[in-house]
Parts: structure tokens; sequence; C-alpha cells
């Protein structure tokens, strides 16, 4: 007997043992046996060899179902994130959280937040009891800054009134974070001024990996996070899509993703390629930042994934340009041209002393930041330096993935800091300056000159946002 004989009497001896030859046998028996011969006869076969399988009938009615209990779940899934996103603390609880807070927060040596700074035991006893119309409190804004010790900044604005009410906490940090004095210089009009004057910054693509401009915008007539409401959340983002969705310029016309209803395929994808926002940050978190995630939350992106819209992350929009390389000036036009188109059906919260309100201080009056992700190893090495040559020219630097992470490669982020007290074209003109100077100073700059510097702080207010790499 064959080796290929022996396999099949193995094969024939377990399935007789295992009763699958006389369970099959009486089964097309029973087929034979039947005087009207089904027109499907494996299926015959099928129900006679289990008798408790399901009808066809009986299947569809349990996929309806299966999607009516799936639907359900959704809903008391949503019904559980509002009921958790709406809870709130009693005034005692609030009262107590805000001593608590302020005693750790003034003991803690190694704090150098401007909220620890600003915060004195004057302005404290000052503000600790208001409450501005939409009932925002000295907590919400400060509770991030209480719970994150290493805040570079501390403080978030819960609704535009708490820039009024708060305001011996508020003034003192914009001016000094922005370099400005509020009182002698209120913010001016807004001037995108002439695009073309940027050339491109990098035309043999030796430093510049890729390019962004971007600028934040809050709706008018809602709050910030803190007191936005579930049904708030979903009435920005469905405002919000029509409008994106109208759109008619080939570079701006794109697809609109709410988070909710987005394939988990496509979330990871975005997500690895750098162009989704996530939930998870501490400091966005500890800021009531997060509430009814991921409910009317949403991405708009068009086909080259050079314009990107965020809803509701930070703040209500975050509107992106950017692509490799770097050609500044068509970089930043396409966002004009954004801004001011959606700008057509949506006001946007603004004022004459701060500008365009954000829910963060350190984005008011423009809003704008423009960034580069370049690569300068040889000035990179020593960090000092290169955040000393970076800030003759108000310019921030961090790492790769931006704030909180490290640089990789001698790759940095590399963004102007200032955006109140001047117009939207001279922010960036800021950022067009130092860059060239940087390019030219990595340029005469060994490699192996300086020792590695140290990791620079982490300040709360500029989350990780897409890349065109």
């Amino acid at each position: 007997m064959t080796s290929l004989e022996q396999k099949r009497e193995a094969f024939r001896k377990y399935l007789e043992s295992a009763g699958a030859i006389d369970c099959l046998s009486k089964a097309l028996i029973r087929l034979y046996q039947e005087q009207e011969k089904p027109d499907d006869a494996c299926k015959f076969i099928r129900q006679t060899m289990c008798e408790t399988c399901p009808t066809d009938e009986e299947v569809a009615n349990m996929i309806v179902e299966l999607a009516d209990a799936r639907q359900e779940i959704c809903c008391l899934k949503r019904e559980i994130v509002s009921y958790k996103g709406e809870l709130r603390r009693s005034a005692s609880e609030v009262a107590l959280a805000l001593e608590e807070g302020f005693k750790k927060l003034q003991e803690d040596e190694e704090c150098t937040s401007l909220l620890k700074k600003h915060l004195t035991q004057e302005v404290f006893d000052e503000l600790k009891e208001k409450k501005t119309a939409l009932k925002s409190t000295l907590l919400d804004c400060i509770q991030s800054g209480l719970e994150n010790h290493d805040s570079g900044v501390g403080v978030y604005a819960s609704d535009a009134e708490c820039y009024e009410l708060f305001a011996p906490l508020f003034n003192p940090i914009i001016d000094e974070y922005h370099g400005i004095n509020l009182a002698e210089a209120p913010h001016p009009a807004s001037d995108w001024g002439d695009a073309s004057t940027f050339e491109n910054l990098d035309p043999e693509n030796e430093f510049i990996i890729s390019t962004r401009v971007r600028c934040g915008r809050s709706i008018e007539g809602f709050p910030f996070n803190p007191r936005l409401k579930m049904a708030m959340y979903e009435e920005i983002m469905d405002r919000i899509k029509t409008v994106l969705t109208g759109l008619e310029e080939d570079d701006l016309k794109g697809e609109f993703h709410p988070l909710e209803t987005m394939s988990d395929e496509l979330k990871q994808q975005l997500i690895d390629d750098h162009y989704l926002f996530k939930e998870g940050d501490r400091f966005l978190q500890a800021a009531e930042a997060c509430r009814f995630w991921p409910i009317g939350r949403a991405i708009y992106y068009n086909e080259a994934k050079s314009f990107v819209v965020w809803v509701n992350e930070e703040d209500h929009l975050r509107i992106i340009s950017m692509e490799k390389g770097g050609d500044l000036g068509a970089i930043y036009q396409r966002l004009v041209r954004a801004v001011e188109a959606i700008g057509k059906d949506v006001a946007f919260s603004r004022n004459d002393q701060f500008g365009f309100l954000t829910f963060c201080p350190s984005n008011l009056g423009t809003t704008i930041r423009a960034s580069v992700h370049i690569k300068l190893p040889n000035l990179g090495s020593n960090r000092a330096k290169l955040e000393e040559e970076a800030g003759k020219f108000n310019l921030q630097v961090r790492g790769t993935r931006g704030e909180h992470t490290d640089s990789e490669g001698g790759v940095f982020d590399i963004s102007n800091k200032r955006r109140l007290g001047l117009t939207e074209f001279d922010a960036v003109s800021e950022m067009y300056n130092g860059i060239k100077q940087l390019i030219d100073l990595e340029k005469s700059t060994e490699p192996g000159e300086a020792p590695p510097a140290e990791d620079a702080a982490p300040a709360e207010g500029e989350d990780e946002e897409p890349t065109a790499e």
C-alpha cells in the first residue's frame, strides 16, 4: 500500500470512528426518500445533519436583531458619555479644590509656570469666588496648571468672558508670554499681507522637510471646551461640515470624517501618518477639553492632505495648510484663501484687545503658528545655542514630533512664538526671517562643535499637529 493510500485509509477510519460517515449516510437516505426533491440539495443535507440550525428566515431575523442591539449599545454609550460630561463639582468642592491646589502649587519650588508666578495670594483671593455668566470659575481656568506643575503657562479660558473677569491673572500671563504690554499696544487689525514676498526657504531641499502654517478659530456664540454641552459640539460640527463640504477651489475640496463614525482602519492610518489628533494629552484632559469624546469631533482634508481642518480638538477649529519642502509662500497663500472662504459663512469670536479668542491664551491674537520641520544636526547638538539664536527672532524650538518630544536625527519643529500684538503677516515674517538665519548658521557650524543639549521643559498649549512628511 502506497503512502497516499495509507493516508486515505487512515482518514476513512477516522470519519467512521467519529460517526461522520453514518451521519452523512442518514442525510443522503432522507434526501433519497423525499418525494419532491429540494432545489438546494446541500441546504437540505446541512439542515438534516444539524436539525437545530436556524432557517434562512431565522438567520435574517437574527441579523436584524444584532443590528438593532448594536444601535442600542451605541445610543447607551452616547448617553453614558453625556452623563459623565455633564458632571459638575458643587460650590464647596470647587472651593476646596482651589484652596488645596493653590497651596500645593505655591509649595512646589520646582514649578516655573506662568500660573504660579502670577497667581499671588492677593490675586487668588480676589478671583476665587467669581463666576462668569456661563458659571465658569477660577478652577475651570487653572485646574490644568494645578494638576500639571510642569506646565509652561497653566491657564485656559473656559469661555470668552474669562479673559475679562479673570483679567488680574490672565493679563500679566498674556503680556509675558507674548512679550507685549496690552495696555500700551492693543492687538492690531488683521493683515495677511502679500504672500508672494515669501520665497522658498530651502529650494535645494537640504534642510527643510516640511512647512506648515495653521490658525485657530472659535465660533462666535459658543463657549470653549469646559462649558460646551454635547449638543453644542454636534452643532458646531454640523455647521462646519456644511461650510467645508461647500468649498469650491480644487486644492480646498476634500472629505469630512466625524471621529465617532470613522472606521478603525482609517483612524489608525491617519494617526500613523500624523494627520489625526488624539485624545489623551494630560494638559487638555485636566483642562476639561476632552469631554464627550469623540462626539462632535471631526477631521477634514483634501486629496493631497495639504489642507486639513480639525473640528473641536482644542479650539473649535484648527485650520492647517502644509506640504513637503520650504515653499512658505504657497502654503501661506492656501491658508489665507481657506480662512477667508470659511469666514464668509461662519462668524469668528474676536475682540479689539486680544484679537481672535482661543481656549489657550498662548494662541490669542493672530492664532498663527508657522513652522518647519528642519534638519539642524550641527546647530541642534547644542540645544541652548539653538534656542538662543531662535529666540532672537521670537521662535520656539520643539522636538521632531512637536511638544513633549525629543529631536530625532537632528530634526526640530521650529515656529513663531508670538501671535498677539502683531499682524498675521508679521507673525509669519518672524518665522521666515528666523529660519533663513538658522539655515545660514547651520551651514557655518561644524559637526560636533558643541556638546549635546538638555531636553526642553514641556509647555502646554501646543499640541502635536499634522505633518507633511
